[in-house]
């Protein structure tokens, strides 16, 4: 058997600024004075690294969903949110078109007169699923084809607000936009009923409260899609490395003050495995499941032990994402306690909601497990998650596809999803790749967007440095002694 080494490596930072940005890397810099290859020393010498404490506060108040009733209409969601953003899009208008633009509704156009709208998208789309879908093996009906993406050349887009809707030509892009945006045009109604946009305008970045002024460097690890529950075991053993490291288990003592630094862990859904949801157990005959039991009864005891380790040793939030026991629509509640009996009883552990928005140390943390940007991806030309991430906060908007092509609970007199505050650090989780990027707002905002990857598939994980909103990825890779490459376990940050 091979034997197993710990090698460190320095990525490029993606945050250019005038001073040297202080990485993780950086800070767990190896001691010459002690390192694994010094004799261990004694128990007395031995130092003790306190882990740093950050104030944090919950915030995710409005994605909480108390009394549960399906009997209202969608319709109202989207009446809420046209009503909510219209102020913001006007406001918005005048300072791109000026001042004395003629702002319309669609019941008063005039044929010909230049003058703004404000409304809500609607993509009309041939090739978006439909419940024949679902009713066709029971009809023998041709099934519709498995597709990445559903859109097409023949898709028309639509502007409503609350009384009429009209379809759009002109200078915007059909394939990128989706279904629940609400945006303000500029153009004229023609004589064929069609509004010509010459130009557009989304309502862009919220406000921002100025985030706190940090004196020493602190740690946020970022981390979704542990798919606990499947059949790898090289996953296992990258996310034990994990938490070892996070828990100073892992390296020399320079590496284990740097793991100190690590203030909090946020766990950002799918931390349970696809195979662990089996949907024909509801409709197989009984005598086919006695005395079975689901897979995820197994996968959640896992993560139990898990969290137990963690939360130990640092606070974690944890949230639930598309194959998580929870419920299917958006805003998902918090994990019930009763499923974690070892790690729940640790003050240390919170059960977020997905979305999840919080406080810590004056940084505001919002994001989601993902479902939000996958969608748009489907139903959009965009294919990068980290445009996605910018296009929903320049639209002031999480999920502007729910309730359309994403399950969303009927809300009926304020949509929770639009942006009222600015966060710092804006995250999607289960990603297929990291990505992270500094965005500048109009009026000096700073949003660091950071996308994160499936840690089933890419065994890396996030850190965000709190005081330089720096990120960076920390991997951990097992090879086996059969494979090609050199047999080595990296930690690489």
């Amino acid at each position: 058997m091979a034997p197993i080494g710990l090698s460190t490596k320095t990525p490029s930072c993606r945050r250019c600024t005038g001073r040297r940005t202080v990485m993780f890397s950086d800070v767990m810099a190896k001691n010459e004075a002690s390192s694994l290859l010094c004799r261990p020393a004694s128990e007395v010498q031995a130092p003790v690294f306190e882990r740093t404490s950050l104030a944090y506060s919950p915030c995710s108040e409005r994605f909480t969903v108390g009394e549960r009733t399906f009997s209202r209409q969608y319709a109202h969601i989207y009446a809420a949110r046209l009503m909510q953003m219209r102020p913001l899009l006007s406001e918005r208008a005048q300072q791109k078109w000026g001042s004395d633009v003629l702002i319309r509704k669609l019941c008063d156009l005039q044929t010909g007169e230049q003058c703004c709208i404000v409304g809500t998208l609607f993509k009309r789309m041939e090739l978006q699923p439909s419940i024949l879908k679902e009713i066709s093996d029971e009809h023998n009906l041709l099934p519709q084809p498995a597709r990445a993406k559903y859109i097409s050349e023949t898709d028309e887009l639509i502007l409503e607000d609350e009384l009429q809707r009209i379809k759009l030509e002109g200078k915007i892009d059909r394939d990128k936009c989706v279904t629940g945006s609400v945006i303000a045009i500029y153009g004229a109604e023609k004589n064929d009923g069609k509004f010509t946009v010459e130009e557009f305008c989304m309502a862009d970045l919220p406000p921002q409260t100025p985030r706190s002024t940090l004196t020493s460097d602190r740690f946020v690890l970022l981390v979704s899609g542990l798919g606990l529950g499947s059949s790898q075991a090289d996953s296992m053993l990258g996310l034990q490395l994990l938490v070892d490291m996070v828990t100073g288990q892992l390296g020399d003592q320079g590496e284990q003050s740097g793991a100190a630094k690590i203030s909090r862990v946020l766990l950002a859904g799918n931390l349970l495995s696809q195979s662990t949801q089996d949907k024909d157990a509801a409709t197989k005959p009984k005598y086919l499941t006695k005395k079975t039991q689901a897979g995820s009864v197994e996968a959640i005891r896992l993560l139990d032990e898990l969290l137990c380790q963690l939360a130990a040793s640092v606070p974690v939030d944890v949230m639930p994402g598309h194959h998580d026991p929870t419920n299917y629509t958006l805003p998902q509640q918090p994990f019930h306690r009763c499923m974690f009996p070892l790690s729940s009883v640790y003050p240390t552990l919170q059960l977020a909601s997905n979305p999840h928005q919080a406080n810590i140390d004056g940084v505001r943390f919002l994001g989601t497990s993902g479902q939000n940007v996958c969608d748009i991806q489907r139903y959009s030309s965009m294919d990068s998650h980290l445009e996605i991430l910018e296009d929903t906060l320049r639209l002031r908007h999480l999920a502007p596809t729910a309730p359309d092509t994403l399950g969303c609970y009927p809300f009926y007199q304020k949509d929770p999803f639009i942006l009222e505050e600015c966060p710092h650090v804006y995250f999607s989780g289960n990603a297929p790749t990291f990505d992270s990027k500094l965005l500048k707002g109009p009026d000096g905002q700073e949003v660091l967007l950071v996308t994160i990857p499936h840690f089933s598939s890419t065994q890396t994980a996030c850190l965000v440095n709190l005081r330089t909103l720096a990120c960076e990825p920390i991997s951990f890779s097992a090879f086996s002694a059969d494979d090609e490459e050199e047999s080595e376990m990296n930690v690489s940050h």
